[in-house]
């Protein structure tokens, strides 16, 4: 699959996995953004495609960003539908005690492109019994009791 990308600062790298057989290619920063801790900054990337239709695109964390500095992305993961055609813009989040400064060019997110399918939606009275049930958080117990 080709995807169209545009790139509205050429001092950010084209998107690309860095090794054969990556599911996620590196999102960078196209602007400096200080982020004090507990709070959250929408970074730009300088980029846009066009995602083809029946595909979504995925905004997830750099797992190194994460663990070091405490640095995850907002709302996890972040949503890229097909008919978007907007420059791709990440929320940042710091979860840790020290200022956190994204420089342009850093690597601040990864995108994941995946095969969606538009359900449709239909309404009825009831739906049909499983073993689970409505049980929701929690419900199968606490780790090591």
């Amino acid at each position: 699959m080709k995807i169209p990308v545009v790139r509205s600062h050429q001092r950010i790298p084209m998107l690309a996995t860095a090794h054969e057989g990556d599911a996620g290619a590196d999102l960078s920063a196209s602007e400096e953004h200080t982020i004090e801790p507990g709070q959250t900054a929408l970074v730009g990337t300088g980029l846009s495609m066009a995602i083809p239709p029946g595909h979504a695109g995925f905004v997830l964390p750099r797992s190194g960003l994460a663990i070091k500095h405490g640095i995850t992305v907002a709302n996890a993961p972040g949503l890229i539908d097909s008919g978007y055609r907007g420059e791709i813009r990440v929320g940042l989040i710091n979860h840790s005690d020290s200022t956190f400064v994204v420089r342009v060019g850093d690597r601040i997110a990864q995108l994941v492109v995946m095969t969606v399918e538009t359900p449709e939606f239909v309404e009825v009275d009831a739906l049909d019994s499983t073993d689970r049930g409505a049980g929701g958080f929690g419900s199968t117990g606490v780790a090591g009791a």
